[in-house]
């Protein structure tokens, strides 16, 4: 098992894992295929964004990428784990990898807009939901969640 920097050849599997991770929480293949767009890791995002992948033997089943906001806030933009190793653990290991790196830098907060069924999630992580933000479907809001690092 290992935590390394995705390439831009992983797009097509960390999207299939985006997709499949989202349909776990019970959301209709019509509206997988309506955030499809949303829901698509491009090359050029793992080129330009922060993204590292979970491998198991050969396997990718998980990954996070995140970006700076501004010199002090990080955004964790995505966090997605493939369904069939969801509550094993390897959420946290992401995150704990995660926050390993953000340590290293000058970022004091991390903000992130959460999937509604994620949010216990981040709350036992220490995250607190500060706001909300609406989707592209009507009346169904994201929450937005953020921890502050006391260095």
């Amino acid at each position: 098992m290992k935590l390394e920097k995705a390439n831009s050849n992983d797009n097509e599997v960390l999207t299939a894992i985006t997709k499949k991770s989202k349909a776990y929480w019970g959301y209709s293949d019509e509206q997988i295929k309506i955030w499809s767009e949303s829901l698509t890791i491009t090359p050029t995002y793992i080129e330009t964004q922060s993204v590292y992948k979970l491998v198991i033997d050969t396997k990718t089943v998980g990954y996070y990428s995140f970006f700076y906001e501004d010199e002090h806030t990080i955004k964790l933009d995505n966090l997605f784990i493939l369904p069939e190793y969801i509550g094993k653990g390897f959420g946290r290991m992401l995150m704990d990898d995660f926050l390993i790196l953000v340590k290293g830098t000058n970022v004091n907060r991390i903000i992130l807009d959460s999937e509604p069924n994620a949010e216990m999630f981040y709350t036992k992580l220490g995250f607190v939901k500060v706001g909300e933000i609406e989707t592209s479907i009507k009346n169904r809001y994201l929450p937005i969640m953020e921890l502050n690092i006391n260095k």
